[in-house]
């Protein structure tokens, strides 16, 4: 595990948070993620239910915070790590399936991400509506089609896409929401459900 020094335990969060973007010490930069450790873990096994990907998503978050934090500016520092850790999860879990496990990955996603009660024909793609999905996701207007690719192509997550293409993380929601309900509305016209 993270060994932590401990020497900044009397400093709020955001005064680590400073320092760290002043300095850029790992040291300071572990004392404060030492605080949500055990929060990272447990979302973490929430997603994975093993102890042993939790634990390494413990080391890849701490990585991963070291470059990604410079970048951004974090108003709450516990909120922001847990939606990067739930992130992390979530694309961690998408990358492990496999494209004959396609549909299951698919509905893991849904669960935790989106609200839709049933199945969307862009979720469960298969090669007898793939000509059908390319037609329509070229009708989309530009955003709602950059977004769709992404996502669903590119295997990216709200925060990517959103960086990507310069936009906020709900603009981006906004898009894939509405792209997909055009898509079908567009597959339905052409008798595909």
């Amino acid at each position: 595990m993270l060994e932590i020094s401990g020497k900044h335990q009397d400093k709020s969060d955001e005064e680590l948070l400073e320092n760290f973007h002043n300095s850029g010490s790992l040291d300071v930069l572990g004392d404060l993620y030492s605080r949500y450790m055990h929060l990272v873990y447990g979302v973490s096994l929430k997603y994975f239910g093993d102890r042993d990907d939790a634990q390494d998503a413990v080391m890849h978050i701490f990585e991963k915070l070291i470059h990604d934090l410079p970048r951004h500016e974090v108003q709450n520092f516990k909120s922001w790590l847990y939606v990067l850790t739930k992130n992390h999860c979530l694309m961690e879990i998408r990358s492990r399936k496999s494209a004959d496990n396609r549909l299951e990955g698919f509905k893991i996603e849904q669960e935790f991400m989106e609200s839709d009660e049933e199945m969307h024909p862009i979720d469960r793609a298969d090669s007898s509506i793939e000509d059908a999905l390319k037609e329509c996701i070229e009708q989309l207007k530009t955003e709602q089609k950059e977004c769709i690719e992404l996502f669903y192509y590119q295997k990216l997550c709200y925060q990517e896409i959103a960086k990507k293409l310069d936009m906020g993380e709900k603009k981006v929601k906004s898009y894939l929401q509405n792209g997909k309900r055009n898509l079908k509305i567009c597959l339905e016209d052409k008798n595909v459900r």
